[in-house]
């Protein structure tokens, strides 16, 4: 039987209020958009026990099979359950088809501009992009100068972070090519939908994300520098301790492959090897989730632990692909990313499908200016930072947060920019009440010989009330999100 409205975890009228901001669900109180319909029935008719009870499954399911991540500098503890939201988002087949077009568009700009500014530079020699902001980037690495990864890809693996305006409108708020997080919890979200709403699931006509691991695995062998008729891959993590350790496990597993640590690589020749009961056998694929800093003491940190003397001079030899490439990040800085439209008309000769957030750029001196007059209005951040670190949300600062960032941008302007407090788009979430939240988009996107993009990807949420940092490191969660086949 239905539920009462009374009980019900969601009452189309009066419960659920989607406010002044772009709601994802419903385009007006009480009234859901089409593509929501199905789905808001069905909440409609469960009662918050039932809704909860699955909560709970879901939640015991998470713990059992170890699915969290590791937030530093919190006092209540390191290691915790990743929050996962039961209200999936919905996005229909003509929507997904734009954003995945302007993606496709992007991840292959960004693949030209990193062999370009490795190469012949171009870009830089022509003006298009200011040459100081490429060279004083913190991961610009003057080793990659002259490397040719094989097939010419360094990005092998992208996530396209992605926001909704006030109307409603894609934007690309950050890039992220040195090591992109998420894939896991996008797989796992899946996973507990289908067991918890599996009939909405097939009445829905859901594309299919479960093969991505394989399409990683094809597009990491299809990088392989030798003509071996199955490449070896491995997967190269910092070890147990690492935040994001559950993911390499996942990944590996799910590929097939071997998860190893530095100590288990030997480079002899210029030619890679894995340490094996059996005896060494040779690498031709390192998917690395190890930073640039410290994949090679010979070439970077000489302390490192973590990665394998000899790895770099395997790769510049051709010996090895290393995915994502060392020098990736470059493209990840946030004063480099104002750029990224400019690098879509060079290389493709195109206009951009999606826009990019306004970018203020603190070595920019009317920029600079403007950023400080006003702190209180504009987001605020560091152009390497990561994980919702080191930001300053203007409108929710105090006046002595802000005068430290006027500080810190006064006195190293490169090391910052400035967006507009962009008004993300929200939908609801169920966390004992009913309530929306702000969300953004993190698709993946794999290149070797073609370029593709997983149906959807991870959807994350700012579970803290009225927050925009959708980060789990910031207390944020995540959904399932379904892309539709028509």
């Amino acid at each position: 039987m239905p539920a009462t409205s009374e009980t019900s975890v969601l009452t189309l009228q009066g419960l659920y209020e989607p406010g002044a901001f772009f709601d994802e669900m419903f385009e007006a109180p009480g009234v859901p958009r089409p593509h929501y319909r199905a789905l808001a029935e069905q909440l409609a008719a469960l009662s918050a026990e039932d809704f909860e009870e699955r909560r709970r499954r879901v939640d015991l399911s998470f713990l059992n099979q170890g699915i969290g991540f590791t937030v530093y500098g919190q006092e209540e503890g390191l290691e915790r359950i990743f929050p996962f939201d039961l209200i999936p988002r919905v996005i229909p087949q003509g929507e997904w088809a734009q954003v995945e077009k302007g993606l496709l568009q992007r991840v292959r700009a960004l693949n030209l501009f990193l062999h370009d500014i490795y190469h012949d530079q171009r870009i830089l020699r022509d003006g298009r992009i200011p040459a100081a902001l490429v060279f004083g980037a913190r991961h610009f690495r003057r080793e990659m100068i002259g490397v040719n990864p094989p097939g010419g890809i360094y990005a092998h693996v992208a996530g396209v972070d992605l926001v909704r305006d006030a109307h409603g409108e894609y934007m690309v708020l950050e890039d992220n090519l040195r090591s992109p997080s998420g894939a896991s919890y996008m797989l796992e979200n899946r996973s507990a939908m289908k067991r918890e709403f599996a009939s909405l699931f097939e009445r829905y006509g859901v594309l299919a994300i479960d093969q991505y691991p394989h399409e990683l695995l094809a597009a990491l062998r299809a990088g392989a520098p030798r003509a071996a008729l199955t490449p070896t891959v491995v997967l190269l993590t910092p070890g147990v301790h690492n935040s994001a350790y559950f993911e390499h496990s996942y990944l590996a597993r799910h590929m097939g492959i071997e998860l190893v640590e530095g100590g288990d690589l030997l480079c002899h020749d210029d030619v890679v090897y894995m340490r094996t009961t059996q005896g060494l056998q040779r690498i031709d694929v390192v998917y690395r989730r190890v930073d640039d800093e410290f994949l090679d003491p010979l070439s970077f940190r000489q302390e490192s632990l973590l990665g394998a003397p000899g790895l770099l001079n395997a790769y510049r030899a051709g010996n090895v692909t290393i995915a994502n490439a060392p020098g990736t990040g470059v493209a990840d800085d946030k004063a480099v990313y104002r750029y990224v439209p400019e690098m879509i008309r060079y290389y493709l000769g195109e206009e951009p499908v999606l826009a990019n957030v306004p970018t203020y750029l603190g070595t920019d001196e009317a920029d600079r200016r403007y950023m400080l007059e006003h702190l209180d209005e504009l987001v605020v951040k560091t152009v390497d930072g990561s994980g919702g670190y080191g930001m300053l949300i203007g409108p929710h600062a105090t006046a002595d947060e802000r005068e430290l960032f006027r500080a810190r941008i006064e006195a190293n302007p490169r090391n910052y920019v400035a967006q507009p407090t962009i008004a993300l788009s929200r939908m609801p979430i169920y966390l004992e009440t009913l309530r929306p939240a702000h969300i953004d988009l993190r698709p993946f996107v794999l290149s070797s010989s073609i370029t593709s993009v997983v149906p959807g990807g991870l959807t994350r949420a700012a579970l803290r009330d009225g927050s925009l940092v959708v980060n789990s490191s910031q207390g944020g969660g995540s959904k399932d999100t379904w892309v539709l086949r028509s």
